[in-house]
């Protein structure tokens, strides 16, 4: 199934782009293949959309503004929301502030830094999800104009029928996937800046996904159809590291969550299941993996978990041993004890701490142990 969905997401990309294409070179016009192209328009669509799920708040702004700027007048007042000054030169003073922030972050000392990564970590996380349910379908719905691909159908007989609106409920949800999978690998960087504990680290994650950034908008730039195919290579590398990047992206929210909130003053373990992060690979399920812990009747301990938290529950029965809360500066786990060693198979979130005890009572543990640089 994993495969399948890529496998049609790109052919219907590709699909469309070839007839636009098509559509282009049967037109009998003077006019070369510009801007003007529903082929161009389709692919300059492709491009803007991958740019702006790399970055949402610098694409969604520098878009807008760029159609602001573009439109006479009397016709600005008509443009979407994301074109309106009121949105965009907040949004472009934001962007500049991490910027600033980036800039000088390698001579902050990280306790200080790492307060604002964590507000731009939200940030991103926000305008990811507010540009793809309002965005990307505004960006979408321009690909079919009256002489895009969809024109094709009224050459094969069907001259009397509009079918643009088939188009449109086709491509917008495509669009919508291709948006969402890239922009999870875009916040995965995020969460790698909040886990590095180095700011040179942190800036040469944000100058990677910048530099990805520019070679988009470049690409398009030169000619619209290498800008099309670079994005949908992006895209493309987007989806294989999909699962990855959303394990890591729900992690580091809930991490951001527990602590912003201070959670832990607030939570209270259940007496029979708590949800935890799967610490390392298992059976073949993977590491960060979300799910809810329990000891079944006979006495294993049971990760239930839902494949990108919406598909049917499975299980995981953890390998049989003793069992301790590791507690360490950072961070709390399940360990599995084998004499002087241990092994992290749990990782604990932050509304854990202060708990340690009241897990060992409900999990039937051995005890508590010092981990990491306390028991260093």
């Amino acid at each position: 199934m994993k495969m399948r969905l890529p496998f049609l997401t790109a052919l219907a990309l590709c699909a469309s782009l070839f007839t636009a294409r098509a559509v282009t070179k049967a037109e009998d016009s003077p006019t070369p293949v510009a801007s003007k192209a529903p082929g161009n328009q389709f692919a300059h669509s492709i491009s803007t959309i991958t740019g702006v799920a790399i970055s949402p708040l610098l694409g969604t702004g520098a878009y807008g503004f760029v159609q602001w700027w573009k439109a006479p007048k009397e016709e600005r007042a008509k443009l979407p929301w994301f074109a309106q000054p009121l949105f965009f030169v907040p949004a472009l003073l934001l962007v500049g502030a991490c910027f600033i922030k980036d800039t000088a972050g390698t001579a902050l000392p990280t306790a200080l830094k790492k307060p604002l990564d964590v507000a731009e970590t939200i940030e991103h996380k926000i305008s990811g999800l507010v540009a793809t349910g309002a965005f990307v379908p505004f960006v979408a719905s321009m690909m079919s104009d009256p002489s895009g691909p969809h024109s094709m159908l009224s050459s094969m007989g069907f001259a009397a029928a509009d079918f643009s609106w088939l188009y449109n409920i086709i491509i917008v949800p495509v669009m919508m996937v291709a948006f969402f999978i890239v922009f999870l690998a875009s916040n995965a960087i995020n969460i790698l800046i909040l886990l590095s504990p180095f700011t040179t680290v942190d800036a040469a994650l944000k100058t990677f996904r910048t530099a990805i950034l520019g070679t988009v908008v470049a690409s398009a730039w030169v000619n619209p159809m290498v800008g099309a195919a670079w994005a949908l290579i992006i895209i493309g590398i987007a989806w294989l590291i999909s699962g990855w990047s959303f394990r890591l992206s729900h992690f580091g929210m809930v991490f951001v969550w527990d602590f912003c909130t201070l959670r832990s003053s607030r939570f209270t373990p259940d007496k029979s299941e708590n949800k935890m992060f799967l610490w390392r690979k298992i059976n073949k399920v993977p590491a960060r993996t979300y799910g809810k812990l329990k000891r079944d009747e006979k006495g294993n301990l049971v990760l239930t978990y839902r494949p990108w938290l919406v598909f049917p529950a499975r299980t995981l029965v953890l390998p049989e041993g003793k069992y301790a809360v590791g507690k360490a500066v950072f961070w709390q786990s399940l360990q599995l004890v084998d004499g002087e060693h241990s092994r992290n198979m749990i990782l604990l979130p932050p509304r854990y701490r202060g708990h340690a005890e009241e897990l060992v009572k409900i999990y039937n543990l051995t005890g508590v142990r010092e981990a990491g640089l306390l028991r260093a």
